[in-house]
């Protein structure tokens, strides 16, 4: 039996994610991160983007994440997130429509948004779409 850590996964609105864990693997704003058991403790910022687990069974399951912190502990693994959602509940095509409204207000296409916020939207736009892509890639 493979060794493990607790993981949680949280938002500000909600816990996500609760148990034991092989292995989390997150963006931070300096990399990407893989946090496995007997990790050294450590507390960085995350970017937006996917959080994946593969959890005590083996089975994997890939969040996204808008931002925040995670922390690691001897025994526990945290996530503390801005926003999160389960990458399979998220909507691909919401996602592409949000990333192309972005992309059209960076270009002085649309005076709906302002610059910062539109070069905000389409970073959050594409770290979605690539934690649904993670979610297909594990299939």
């Amino acid at each position: 039996m493979a060794m493990t850590v607790h993981c949680d996964i949280v938002s500000a609105e909600r816990q996500l994610f609760s148990g034991l864990v092989e292995i989390v693997v997150a963006s931070g704003v300096e990399g990407d991160l893989g946090i496995m058991p007997g990790h050294a403790p450590l507390l960085t910022r995350l970017k937006p983007g996917p959080v994946r687990v593969k959890k005590q069974n083996g089975e994997e399951e890939v969040f996204y994440v808008s931002g925040g912190f995670l922390e690691v502990q001897p025994k526990l693994v945290t996530v503390l997130a801005d926003t999160a959602e389960r990458a399979e509940n998220m909507d691909a095509a919401e996602a592409e429509r949000a990333k192309a409204r972005a992309k059209e207000a960076l270009e002085g296409k649309s005076s709906e948004m302002d610059y910062s916020r539109a070069a905000a939207t389409l970073i959050e736009a594409v770290a979605q779409l690539r934690a649904i892509q993670q979610l297909k890639n594990k299939r």
